[in-house]
């Protein structure tokens, strides 16, 4: 249809054009290299060894992200293999004969790196502040890796109890084990119906040569897919790719084929979990086709009717009659056939036998009840502005053409949203009602059924004949570059005052121009005082959590439709004396934004029904969180010391008090404190990205004028005060993971002479892949999945708090205890050497070269800025204070703050 509405003369010249820019890349190309296909400026390459390159260049933002995808996850195990794809992940992180510790390398330079393994693929991706220098040198560890990984008997006995902590982390978590075990149920024979963690017996007894034999297996050129996106030289970058991969040869193995076929489900399937903790839950799954398949787009729209919230008919059947207290719903896009997914969390007491009843009729019933245009249209627009937001970033680009290289073909990621554009009400209407059948259905209970309706034998499509002749939106543009240094930064951006009759509006505007137009703006409006605040404090958090229910014009439907419409992304947020909007958008919607979320504000009419279910919500999350291992200990050690009375904002409450609090609201609280604090006169609004500077100064304007003036705000301190060190030992039971947290008081502000040395020593201690925590428990003792330092500092006044933290295995406490205090005592002793100081410092600097680079960070920087009356100067200050640390200016800072044994803790676990 496109090339008769192009025309003949039209088409021949694109065709013209088309070939002499693939003539003059293939001129240029690097020996060895062939280009493959190109789409929206995405390019396919191919090495003679097999490996595919995709280059995927944007100008606009000063980051680079490469991502490299190993065809290989859990569905390619054999029996008692079960794990081994994810343990290979970790693996490859231990080394090669020459990077011994890739991640401490990966933190040493800058670079945020990791990986991740799902049942069709491994990848490992790293972003960082584009440099050649970089991308050459995480390029060349890429190709070393590929075929010089140690897999060595020692490494995997030291990462054996970091992965054991993951497993047990996720078994935490009951709504994830729910899922595991029902697409244990859903899947007769394929690898799908296993975990892709595997299986502890299997993980524990791996044979480190099989586990060598299936690496030399998979990784290795052909198999294998690199991504390179974001801001780059692409011909030098395939120059460098060359040089890394080029020598690498083509294997001569031939890789096993995969021919497992997963029956059609002849009759439901049922799963009962029975664990300690946690909320009920409900749920049910049904086979439904591959992510390349053409149905697929039209049974993830069809989801998304049923599982959006306010809008699916899940939430409409099931939160407003008590049977829920939320619902959801997800697609698993595979590149075989897989699974969709749709469930509720209940409150203690709801009918769970009706609420499955009900969750299940309201999903079959489609053919009943058939969906209309206003919900494929509404279902659409959402699927659409998720795809635009991804597609205007270059690290998510990278991650999503992963996955679509996972499930077979990385221009699947344009073709769905091509499917998703044109997907019809008929074609929708006919995908629910063809999988989402009785017999089709994993969930609580198997019931034979006489004759049953049966879906259709799913394969995969041939994708060859799929893309034959794809060429993509051809409206694709590329963005212009920006360099994100603090001066230009500051230079670019435009801070004013609007002196409105009712207050003022301090701004910070910066215009830029943005891979898909786009902008990120956040808007804060402050009031009151802690005085004014008393005994309000869940009133104040609900009153901001509803702002988008409804309006006196507009119901939570249509609030949600309209930023659907425009394609953006809003949320409101806030408590105590503040309320924040952030907006993701097309930049020429910014302005009716504006207008839509200062409405919302203003006129938010808190309906009695959203008031409820608010209430419902916030009760189930509370009652979850008592069972939680973190969220017990983290508690604990914030209400220790806490001199608040219990009436003041800053008061932390227990568990059961805050239950006893949020019992307690009522919708004329909610609409009183909104009409008596609520109001222009403290509004701060900051923007960054392509849009109208003077459009958006309008809409603002416009959507102040004649708004109460709210009470004179004052900022709601939080002084320095010695804390009590003391351990506190809180029980768990039945829970596999446990949770350490300690945390002391520090008289120091940002503005101190000793902010950058603690800043620097904070990084070096706990927050880096060499960090002394993580090298020693993680990397050494292999105790924990995840341990951390963190330094929170006031702006305001000599306030800060130093927190270490680790999640591990209840066995190991002892362990574990002693080796967070043998490092913080060596730290407080020994302090850090000058190595350590310079690698740390060339680190840190990347890191916040790359924070400056992301939109979204800049805009909410700049409205931090606003209220303290800062610019970027102050942080190229920061940056200059840390290029000239010395270790002896670092560690005097340290022997004067880290007394370690002035730290309070929390340990929470089934011991």
């Amino acid at each position: 249809m496109s090339i008769v509405l192009w025309g003949a003369r039209r088409l021949l010249a694109g065709l013209a054009a088309g070939f002499l820019a693939f003539q003059t890349a293939w001129a240029s190309l690097p020996k060895g290299l062939e280009q493959v296909a190109v789409v929206e400026g995405i390019t396919e390459y191919r090495l003679h060894n097999g490996l595919r390159v995709l280059l995927a260049p944007d100008q606009s933002k000063p980051t680079t992200t490469v991502n490299m995808t190993y065809l290989v996850g859990s569905r390619h195990e054999s029996y008692g293999q079960t794990g081994m794809a994810h343990l290979l992940e970790h693996m490859l992180f231990k080394g090669t004969p020459t990077v011994r510790n890739a991640l401490g390398e990966f933190s040493r330079r800058g670079l945020q790196a990791n990986g991740s393994t799902s049942s069709d693929r491994t990848n490992y991706f790293a972003s960082f502040a584009a440099d050649p220098e970089t991308l050459d040198w995480y390029l060349g560890w890429q190709a070393d890796a590929m075929v010089n990984s140690l897999i060595a008997r020692e490494d995997l006995d030291s990462e054996m109890t970091v992965v054991r902590n993951e497993m047990e982390s996720g078994e935490n978590n009951p709504f994830r084990i729910l899922m595991q075990k029902m697409q244990a149920a859903a899947y007769q024979w394929h690898n799908y119906g296993k975990s892709t963690i595997g299986a502890r017996s299997d993980v524990e007894n791996v044979d480190v040569a099989q586990l060598r034999e299936f690496y030399h297996r998979y990784y290795q050129p052909d198999n294998a897919v690199l991504i390179v996106a974001g801001q780059f030289d692409p011909q030098a970058a395939l120059q460098s790719i060359a040089r890394a991969f080029g020598k690498l040869p083509r294997p001569e193995r031939e890789l096993p084929p995969l021919y497992t076929v997963e029956p059609v489900q002849d009759g439901e399937r049922a799963v009962t979990l029975r664990r300690t903790g946690g909320t009920p839950l409900v749920a049910a799954m049904y086979h439904i086709p591959a992510a390349a398949s053409p149905d697929f787009a039209a049974v993830e729209l069809a989801a998304q009717i049923l599982a959006d919230t306010p809008s699916g008919r899940l939430y409409r059947e099931m939160v407003p009659n008590r049977l829920a207290a939320a619902t959801f719903g997800f697609t698993m896009d595979q590149h075989d056939p897989g699974l969709v997914m749709f469930g509720a969390q209940l409150q203690p007491g709801m009918p769970q036998d009706k609420a499955l009843a009900t969750l299940t009729d309201t999903l079959e019933s489609v053919g009943k009840n058939p969906f209309t245009q206003e919900e494929l249209d509404r279902a659409r627009s959402q699927w659409l502005s998720a795809w635009e937001q991804a597609y205007s970033d270059p690290e998510q680009v990278g991650v999503a053409l992963s996955e679509a290289i996972a499930a077979g073909d990385w221009r699947l990621f344009f073709l769905q949203r091509d499917r998703v554009r044109g997907a019809t009400l008929e074609q929708v209407q006919q995908a629910a009602e063809t999988y989402l059948l009785q017999s089709n259905r994993t969930q609580g209970r198997y019931i034979p059924t006489d004759n049953p309706v049966r879906t259709p034998l799913l394969r995969a499509p041939d994708l060859g004949e799929v893309f034959r002749d794809y060429q993509g939106d051809p409206d694709f543009k590329q963005a212009e570059a920006f360099d994100p240094t603090p001066q230009n930064i500051d230079s670019r951006t435009e801070r004013k005052t609007l002196n409105l009759p009712n207050g003022e509006v301090r701004l910070a505007l910066l215009p830029k121009a943005t891979r898909g137009g786009r902008v990120q703006a956040a808007l804060e409006i402050n009031f009151g005082d802690a005085d004014m605040l008393g005994g309000q404090r869940a009133v104040a958090s609900a009153v901001a959590d509803l702002l988008d229910r409804g309006t006196d014009k507009l119901s939570r439907q249509q609030i949600r439709d309209r930023i659907d419409q425009l394609r953006a992304d809003v949320s409101f947020s806030g408590g105590g004396t503040t309320v924040s909007v952030n907006i993701s958008a097309p930049g020429e919607n910014l302005p009716e934004l504006i207008a839509l979320a200062l409405d919302v504000v203003r006129n938010a009419s808190f309906p009695q029904s959203e008031v409820d279910e608010y209430v419902r919500q916030a009760l189930t999350s509370v009652r979850s969180a008592m069972t939680e291992p973190t969220a017990l200990a983290s508690r604990a050690l914030a209400r220790h010391g806490n001199p608040w009375p219990r009436a003041d904002i800053r008061y932390v409450p227990t568990f059961e008090e805050n239950i006893k609090e949020i019992e307690s609201l009522t919708r004329k609280a909610l609409v009183d404190f909104h009409a008596n604090m609520y109001g222009a006169g403290a509004v701060r609004f900051s923007a960054v990205g392509d849009f109208d500077p003077q459009a958006a100064e309008k809409a603002l304007a416009e959507g102040l004028a004649g708004w109460r003036r709210a009470p004179a705000y004052t900022r709601v301190s939080n002084p320095y005060r010695e804390v009590e060190p003391r351990q506190f030992d809180i029980d768990t039971p039945d829970k596999a993971n446990a949770f350490y947290i300690a945390a002391r008081p520090l008289p120091l502000r940002d503005t101190d002479p000793d902010f950058a040395p603690l800043y620097l020593a904070n990084f070096l201690l706990g927050t880096s892949e060499t960090s002394r925590l993580w090298t020693r428990v993680r990397e050494q003792e292999g105790l924990s999945y995840n341990v951390r330092s963190n330094l929170s500092v006031s702006a305001y006044e000599p306030s800060a708090t130093w927190t270490v933290y680790a999640i591990f295995a209840p066995e190991n406490r002892k362990r574990l205890e002693s080796a967070m205090s043998e490092e913080l005592a060596r730290a407080a002793r020994e302090g850090f050497t000058e190595a350590e100081v310079k690698d740390g410092v060339a680190a840190l600097l990347n890191y916040r070269r790359l924070a400056r680079a992301q939109d979204s960070v800049l805009a909410s920087t700049w409205l931090s800025y606003l209220e303290r009356g800062r610019t970027f100067a102050w942080s190229a200050d920061i940056d200059r204070q840390l290029q000239a640390l010395t270790a002896e200016r670092v560690n005097e800072a340290v022997r004067k703050y880290l007394d370690p044994e002035g730290f309070a803790s929390a340990v929470a676990g089934d011991f």
